[in-house]
């Protein structure tokens, strides 16, 4: 029995994989990702980590106590437009609510500005003849003849998924569930996704596109599971499987399968999973991540120890109002190209050179020049040690691309390669500034919490765009994600719409309606774990005039006790005053939505500690160009680092995976749980 818990992180460029071992042991493998199936990846990444164990793959997985995967299938399908061919069945009257959307446009004064194509055009929206009132009340019954018809119609067409979004279907799922189960026996093997199971909440619109994508999507996941599932099992795991969802938490397949909409954020949840793991270890309680991987960086906030989660989302240009971690995504990471813009300036992405065929360096067919090209010219990068000497860079191809590109643009290669690191510093530096100050944050009293594959060569220079002075980059700072996907928890999140003709219901109206969702969580949590749970209640509410909600937490209130709607209406005071400066102590409080969170607390593990050691001493010295010219920097081994050991900048710090730069003016010091903290200059 190996013991091993294993974390998967599937990025666009490689697949990390981490195994954690009973004692606190952790090693990472990467392997390149396949975008053509994941599952090819996966199994090769744990193949990569078997040997670096030193073990068959058989022996790994059949001892795993519990693999936790992040895919970005659904996110890929939703970008590149290649789900499933989505149905929607919805109210008579109402089909055109998808696409009216809510009679805004991101860009407001663009009188040119086409609208966005829906998801589901109108050809395939089905109108039934039937009719809830807003109070659950049947006005129309559902009309059989306009079901059937519906259903001869998505049998002609060979339908693969069915959306059912029915009005007011939020208050009773009836009209919704009768459909869904005529469709079920008529269509089998067909994905059918009801509103009132996927987002029991009024706004129809958010409502009908949140089922439509998970409609849309579900195909596409539930397959990939399916098959991965298959692989595992015959590379020899048997024991559970769990998916982290764009709330932060994991779910068994079977459920990321249903809700494949939730998925939209699996790979970026597991960094912010690992910032709060690593706030709770010593880091600091105040954090921005900034995860930059191959073809992305994603930006999130860690205040108090914990993240904030939102709803709300837009996914490839479709609206998700399922919760989720508060992550701003730019396309900008190692493989970003670099590009003139239309005036004839210097452009870097959002276009990306991907897994395949990747930067230039890589050797694989790439002619592009960039991010990963730059940081090689600049000698940032070591072409010989590239993924621990696994893969050689191709020096020669980033010349060749790079001097393409600086002829177009009249200047020397390597000064092209200092301008395009410097343009994805300002453009990353600009994406924190839309995750922090954009929200009312000052992010200067916070550390820059770098991890992803290229990280550590732009933190400090983020960190200074920022006026921030501290950064910090972990030894597993290349595997982040998939570490931090095995310091989360079970979760399950239910949520119901509770407004009505008063501001906040009766007292025991809103202690029932906490109640049943609380024991329908529960329930659920009780078919996948047996371990230890915790319910977490919180709510949507706002003043009557207002037309948006907040999140409130409910974790100090008294709900056997007096009064309960005075403590809710003290408790959203309270976190408006909190948001916003200023709470209206006279105006009306509205409940909006009741909100659940169910939490199976999984087995952690000893966090792992460096043991002393003699300081270490450069491996070697480098020619670097930084904005002042050329220097020579020491090279130093992150892994051999002593806890305590200081290095000041410039140098060189880099280990199998991680590659970090100190600038003039940085000191660094290693610290004794693992991570390199480094004092901004």
């Amino acid at each position: 029995m190996s013991g091993y818990r294993i974390g998967i992180d599937v990025g666009g460029t490689f697949t990390d994989v981490v195994g954690i071992a009973a004692d606190g042991t952790e090693t990472l493998a990467k392997a390149a990702s396949t975008p053509e199936d994941q599952s090819l990846g996966v199994v090769q990444g744990l193949r990569n980590l078997a040997t670096a164990l030193g073990l068959p793959l058989g022996a790994l997985l059949a001892g795993a106590e519990r693999i936790v995967h992040g895919t970005t299938v659904a996110t890929n399908a939703l970008l590149e437009r290649k789900g499933a061919e989505v149905w929607l069945l919805t109210t008579e009257g109402h089909r055109d609510v998808i696409e009216m959307r809510e009679g805004l446009k991101p860009e407001r004064y663009d009188l040119r500005l086409p609208p966005p194509p829906p998801l589901v055009p109108r050809h395939r929206r089905l109108p039934i003849r039937e009719r809830l009132r807003a109070d659950g009340s049947v006005a129309v019954p559902l009309d059989r003849a306009s079901l059937d018809a519906a259903i001869g119609t998505l049998k002609a067409a060979g339908a693969e998924a069915v959306a059912i979004g029915f009005l007011h279907a939020w208050r009773d799922p009836v009209h919704e569930h009768a459909a869904a189960a005529a469709l079920v026996a008529a269509l089998p093997g067909a994905t059918v996704t009801c509103s009132a199971d996927v987002l029991p909440q009024i706004k129809e619109f958010e409502r009908f596109s949140t089922t439509a994508v998970n409609a849309y999507v579900g195909p596409v996941v539930s397959r990939y599971l399916a098959r991965l599932e298959e692989r595992l099992a015959e590379a020899g795991f048997g024991g559970p499987l769990f998916v982290i969802l764009s709330h932060g938490g994991v779910a068994p397949v079977a459920e990321a399968a249903r809700l494949a909409v939730g998925t939209a954020l699996s790979g970026p949840a597991g960094g912010v999973a690992a910032a709060v793991a690593l706030a709770r270890q010593g880091m600091g309680q105040d954090l921005v991540t900034f995860d930059m991987g191959g073809t992305s960086t994603d930006i999130a906030l860690v205040v108090g120890g914990e993240a904030a989660l939102g709803r709300g989302r837009v996914v490839g240009g479709e609206r998700i109002a399922l919760e989720s971690l508060d992550i701003v995504t730019l396309g900008a990471g190692g493989g970003s190209i670099a590009h003139l813009g239309a005036g004839g300036t210097l452009q870097v992405g959002p276009q990306s050179a991907g897994a395949m065929p990747g930067p230039a360096c890589y050797g694989r067919g790439g002619t592009e020049p960039t991010v990963t090209d730059a940081n090689l010219l600049l000698g940032y990068l070591d072409p010989d040690a590239f993924l621990g000497g696994a893969s050689r860079l191709d020096r020669a191809a980033a010349e060749a691309a790079m001097a393409r590109l600086a002829a177009r643009l009249g200047i020397a290669p390597e000064a092209c390669a200092t301008g395009i690191h410097a343009l994805v510093n300002a453009r990353m530096a600009d994406g924190v500034r839309v995750a922090t100050v954009r929200r009312g944050v000052d992010p200067r009293g916070s550390a820059l919490l770098a991890f992803g594959g290229a990280a550590g060569l732009h933190a400090t220079a983020v960190a200074r765009e920022l006026g921030l002075t501290r950064a910090t980059v972990p030894l597993f700072a290349a595997g982040l994600s998939a570490w931090g996907m095995l310091h989360t928890d079970l979760r399950y999140e239910l949520a119901q719409s509770a407004i009505g003709a008063g501001g906040i219901p009766a007292d025991a109206e809103t202690r029932a309606l906490f109640d049943a969702l609380e024991r329908d969580g529960r329930a659920r949590m009780a078919g996948w774990y047996a371990g230890e749970v915790a319910a977490r209640r919180s709510a949507d509410m706002r003043y009557g005039e207002q037309v948006f909600e907040i999140a409130v937490p409910l974790d100090g209130i008294d709900w056997t006790g007096p009064d309960l709607a005075g403590q809710l209406r003290a408790a959203f005071h309270a976190r408006h005053r909190a948001l916003f400066t200023y709470d209206l102590p006279e105006e009306e409080v509205v409940l909006v939505n009741a909100r659940i969170a169910v939490v199976g607390s999984l087995p952690g593990h000893p966090p792992a500690r460096r043991e002393a050691a003699q300081p270490a001493v450069p491996i070697g010295r480098r020619r670097i160009l930084l904005e002042g010219g050329a220097v020579e920097a020491p090279v130093w081994d992150f892994a051999a680092l002593a806890p305590d050991q200081r290095i000041d900048g410039p140098a060189i710090v880099e280990s199998a995976t991680t590659t970090v730069l100190l600038r003039p003016g940085d000191a660094a010091r290693m610290d004794g749980r693992g991570w390199l903290d480094i004092a901004v200059g």
